[in-house]
């Protein structure tokens, strides 16, 4: 593969992947897998790659949390307040996620504590799909 075309693919996959983790709409998870169907030898780049940026988009949610304060209560509040920072585990899924990680903010956790467990739950989600087009590509 040409050197710019998998550098272009992997900034466009940091791109996605950042806007998709905001209150900003994206679909990080068909940019991955399309780069790595495309360009198999990328699968380790991409997988640091989309993990740093959905980790940072998450963060600048958290970020946007506590610049406001906390709303009286909410779905996102209540599960932090009873599983603190793990539930951010939960940050990659979509519809929740977003308010998880703005949720954790409002409610001060760790900042270090929020980007391990928004970095784990993050990783996970790109990893599963790796290892999913992985098992495709042997059956198909």
């Amino acid at each position: 593969m040409d050197a710019s075309f998998a550098a272009l693919g992997l900034w466009g996959l940091f791109a996605s992947s950042f806007l998709s983790a905001t209150l900003l709409p994206g679909n990080s998870e068909l940019v991955f897998v399309a780069l790595v169907h495309h360009a198999p030898e990328l699968e380790g780049r991409a997988l640091a790659v989309a993990t740093l940026g959905n980790t940072l988009g998450g963060l600048t949610s958290y970020a946007v949390g506590r610049l406001f304060p906390k709303p009286r209560e909410s779905r996102a509040v209540a599960w932090l307040e009873r599983y603190g920072p793990a539930a951010l585990l939960l940050s990659w899924l979509p519809g929740i996620g977003d308010g998880l990680c703005v949720a954790s903010g409002w409610l001060r956790h760790g900042v270090v504590a929020a980007t391990a467990f928004i970095a784990v739950g993050k990783f996970a989600r790109y990893w599963a799909l790796a290892e999913g087009l992985g098992w495709w590509r042997g059956v198909a």
